[in-house]
């Protein structure tokens, strides 16, 4: 299910780290009120231990689970999710019209393989080609079905020589983007960015994954392979290991014969399972089309607490609000307020993914409220 809360995008550049946890509400109404006081006191104090270079900020473990971060529901669930992917294979197989089968389901919602899809604005840097050769490639591969959300660009500033600001208005501009693929990552290193060290690959991705986490996207960079071969698939990622080191995952696309229309995609990533999945290219459309995969996708067992809410907020009753011994009640369990409060912090994320439903757990100045509310929907 797609988030539809439009955000402003924060006007950030690439290397700037802005991700933040959803935790506290202020009431600016009562500013003599002790609590506020309080957290007003603690915030001036992380602020001038902030500038404090010998201070290093931690945070507990009861603090972690005493938290609700953002959720960042996948763009295409158990295959592509939020943050910096490289996208790799050799040169002239076929990864551009993948690049822009994907860009084309994301942009349009509709599911890719066997695979869900949740809806967004889609960016396509398809720097190694022009319009002409996008269109024809396009109307080949879809039609005449074409969308509104899904932008192109065949140029493009270099890292720290104005993509940086690029990427940030266009973000600006349409908030609702998921995606942004980069074809290629050569051609966006900046001036001098051919040195190929552990150091320079780990800090370009770096970068661009510190942009794509603060604004909760997708970049998936798309790059070549080595001609060499290697046990471990991932090894052959043209540079050194310091891509996929800093990266969140990373896709290989080979072919075991050029002339052959099937190929393999292997998956690696922090978020999703390894996979091994076959293709075979449709000789007529040279749209990719699934064969198999070499396992089934685990999913995790329903959770009897989610779908207790899940039953209890729904279209007739969508919103719900009160104190965590409220919710006790309201849900009917037998759990004390801080366990059932601490349960839901950490699985804030799956409550939205799964039923839509947005949970909230924030300090103010009469202490903690709960809220659970239905996502609302362009088809409710």
């Amino acid at each position: 299910m797609e988030n539809k809360k439009e955000m402003t995008a924060p006007n950030v550049s690439v290397g700037a780290d802005t991700e933040q946890p959803i935790q506290k509400c202020t009431d600016n109404s009562i500013i003599d009120n002790d609590e506020n006081i309080k957290y007003f006191e603690e915030m001036q104090r992380e602020l001038m231990l902030s500038l404090d270079s010998s201070y290093l900020k931690t945070i507990s473990m009861s603090e972690l689970y005493d938290t609700v971060y953002q959720s960042k529901p996948p763009l295409i669930d158990g295959l592509l999710y939020p943050g910096t992917y490289i996208f790799a294979g050799a040169p002239k197989l076929g990864k551009s019209f993948l690049m822009a089968q994907l860009a084309y389901h994301i942009s349009t919602g509709m599911p890719l393989w066997n695979y869900t899809v949740r809806k967004g604005t889609v960016l396509y840097l398809a720097l190694e080609d022009d319009y002409h050769r996008l269109q024809e490639r396009l109307y080949r591969m879809f039609g005449t079905e074409s969308t509104e959300d899904l932008f192109f660009s065949v140029s493009a500033g270099q890292l720290g020589n104005g993509l940086d600001e690029q990427l940030t208005r266009f973000i600006a501009e349409h908030p609702d983007t998921k995606l942004i693929i980069i074809d290629t990552l050569q051609k966006v290193r900046e001036v001098g960015g051919d040195n190929y060290s552990y150091a320079n690959d780990y800090e370009i991705i770096t970068r661009l994954k510190k942009f794509a986490d603060s604004y909760g996207i997708c970049l998936l960079l798309v790059h070549h392979t080595r001609k060499q071969n290697a046990d471990d698939k991932f090894d052959m990622i043209s540079g050194t290991n310091g891509l996929l080191g800093a990266a969140d995952g990373g896709f290989i696309l080979r072919k075991e014969k050029r002339t052959s229309n099937a190929a393999t995609l292997e998956v690696s990533g922090r978020d999703q399972p390894d996979q091994k999945i076959y293709l075979n290219r449709n000789p007529e459309t040279l749209v990719w089309e699934l064969e198999k995969t070499e396992t089934e996708l685990w999913k995790q067992p329903p959770d009897p607490l989610l779908e207790n809410i899940a039953d209890k907020i729904t279209r007739e009753n969508s919103e719900w609000q009160g104190t965590p011994t409220e919710l006790v009640d309201f849900l009917g369990v037998d759990m004390k307020a801080n366990a059932l409060t601490m349960k839901l912090n950490i699985n804030a994320g799956r409550l939205f993914n799964e039923y839509g439903i947005c949970y909230e757990n924030k300090r103010c100045h009469d202490g903690r409220r709960v809220s659970l509310a239905l996502e609302q929907r362009d088809d409710a």
